[in-house]
């Protein structure tokens, strides 16, 4: 009996696992672009900026975002990061502007200016790194955005 009562509980434990992955919604992911930038004053010394990311929701299901986290890394170096949890609820087929402030990473831009000298004449690579956290049973979402830079 005990045979069958391990059997029974196995093929449950399968018709549980199949019900949780079609419950998952399954996304594209967001489009992220970044739509304005601008320096703030700040008091403590190390520059700050205002950010405006233009989040597109592709899907039919609203995105009802936790928070995003973000980067910019040019040339391998993470000079700018920030992240926010004031996020609006984004309707299916519809687009928002996201404000989130962001510090400038000193240490990192010094190492970016050291390596400029080295590569004079060359474009910047750089690639823009975002994890978006949504609220219920949606997966985190990670975007990534690569492109050049001329000078």
């Amino acid at each position: 009996m005990s045979r069958t009562a391990a059997s029974l509980f196995a093929a449950c434990m399968l018709l549980l696992a199949a019900g949780c992955a079609t419950v998952m919604p399954q996304l594209d992911p967001p489009k992220v672009s970044v739509e304005s930038v601008e320096s703030l004053p700040s008091a403590e010394g190390a520059p700050r900026f205002r950010i405006r990311l233009r989040v597109i929701n592709p899907n039919t299901q609203e995105l009802d975002i936790a928070g995003i986290s973000y980067g910019i890394e040019i040339m391998g170096q993470e000079v700018i990061s920030g992240v926010t949890s004031e996020v609006p609820v984004i309707p299916g087929y519809s687009e928002e502007v996201v404000t989130l402030e962001a510090g400038l990473q000193l240490f990192q831009v010094v190492r970016l200016l050291t390596s400029l000298g080295k590569t004079q004449g060359e474009p910047l690579e750089y690639r823009f790194l975002a994890k978006i956290d949504f609220n219920g049973l949606v997966p985190t979402q990670r975007i990534e955005e690569r492109g050049e830079l001329a000078l």
